[in-house]
């Protein structure tokens, strides 16, 4: 079966690709911070992306893509560079292969949270618990975004890129684009603009097996259990709600980035004092173990609601940073410092940020350790 959501064809009245001068980048992002773009584009039809390639040529610096801006801290002076806002949309189901897997190619700047309804209506398993992380899909790739047992390296099979260095538009396949922990070639590099994405998914009616014991608790079945994936795509919103990490509005609680840190990586000997302390310490599919920031943060004696800088604090309701009117970038950046700097303090662990930081001004520092 083919299927098309919102692709449009050009030649259908779809509007041209739109540039702006000294527009506000703040708003554009979930944090509301940081200053203006000096060219800002906003691309709808993939085929206008050409015409992009053209704009930033004649600009400094590294082009940089932006997405929904779910995991983006910019700068308080703005960014010189071109910024190219992905707006395109458009998925598409393929036929099952001999293997029985679903191909769906996405348009780089569809919604996840989107995608994951449709993947959930159509009855694709894969991606169910990702219901509610906001972001473009073509962000997802970028830091292999996951919750709840699943990531995206577990159903992209391909991506669709535009390579700056080579100056064309290359494919890779999921092992070229180094998925792990939270990372991918593409972290922290202007290198690529991802423009399509493929998934493999497979037929069922029920979801992957819950795995997470939040999740489990919420359905009321045991870990392991398997549910409707339309029921495990509630009940993980419904978790995600309870954390404020889902976004609505103008609900401060909601004005973050998510997880500010990767929960870090720990030694055999580190795990086990860890453990004596009651840390939650667990194993992840890379093979690594890793201790919770948010517990990291708890030990360091950040209380819910503490004070960080002027306008940021750590969440009421849960241990991540969040920002109120009035913040600016550096006082961001001074928040994640010094959670960093009294985590490794107290806890003798070194937290990394993992927010895309873009443009000019200062930027949090990865404390040493």
């Amino acid at each position: 079966m083919a299927r098309h959501a919102s692709d449009q064809a050009r030649g259908e009245e779809a509007p041209s690709m739109r540039v702006s001068h000294g527009a506000p980048l703040g708003p554009l992002t979930t944090l509301g911070i940081g200053g203006p773009a000096a060219t800002l584009a906003e691309l709808t039809d993939p085929a206008d992306f050409p015409e992009f390639v053209a704009l930033a040529d004649g600009c400094p610096g590294d082009p940089v893509c932006l997405g929904e801006g779910s995991n983006v801290l910019v700068g308080d002076l703005g960014c010189a560079s071109a910024v190219l806002r992905m707006n395109t949309r458009g998925i598409r189901i393929g036929s099952a292969d001999a293997d029985g897997r679903v191909r769906v190619t996405v348009q780089a700047g569809h919604p996840l949270t989107d995608l994951v309804a449709t993947t959930v209506a159509e009855g694709l398993s894969g991606m169910e618990m990702l219901a509610g992380i906001p972001g473009t899909t073509g962000a997802t790739p970028v830091q292999n975004v996951g919750a709840y047992g699943q990531e995206v390296a577990d159903t992209m099979v391909e991506v669709t890129a535009w390579d700056w260095r080579r100056r064309r538009t290359v494919r890779l396949d999921a092992s070229a684009c180094g998925l792990g922990h939270r990372t991918s070639v593409f972290k922290h590099s202007r290198r690529w603009v991802l423009l399509t994405l493929v998934f493999a998914l497979r037929r069922s009616g029920l979801s992957t097996e819950i795995t997470y014991p939040t999740v489990a608790r919420q359905l009321d079945i045991p870990l392991g259990g398997r549910v409707p994936q339309a029921e495990a795509a509630e009940a993980v919103l419904a978790v995600r709600r309870r954390r404020g990490m889902v976004l609505c509005g103008t609900n401060t609680e909601s004005r973050s980035i998510g997880s500010v840190f990767l929960s870090p990586e720990v030694s055999p000997a580190e795990a086990d004092r860890l453990r004596a302390l009651d840390a939650p310490v667990n194993r992840f599919p890379d093979g690594s173990s890793r201790v919770s920031a948010s517990w990291l943060i708890r030990e360091a004696g950040f209380g819910l609601g503490h004070r960080l800088a002027p306008g940021v604090r750590i969440s009421s309701l849960h241990y991540t940073l969040v920002a109120d009117d009035g913040a600016r970038a550096a006082d961001f950046s001074a928040a994640v410092d010094l959670v960093g700097r009294r985590v490794l303090d107290r806890t003798g662990v070194r937290l990394v940020p993992e927010i895309d930081f873009i443009g000019e001004g200062r930027r949090p520092a990865v404390v040493p350790g």
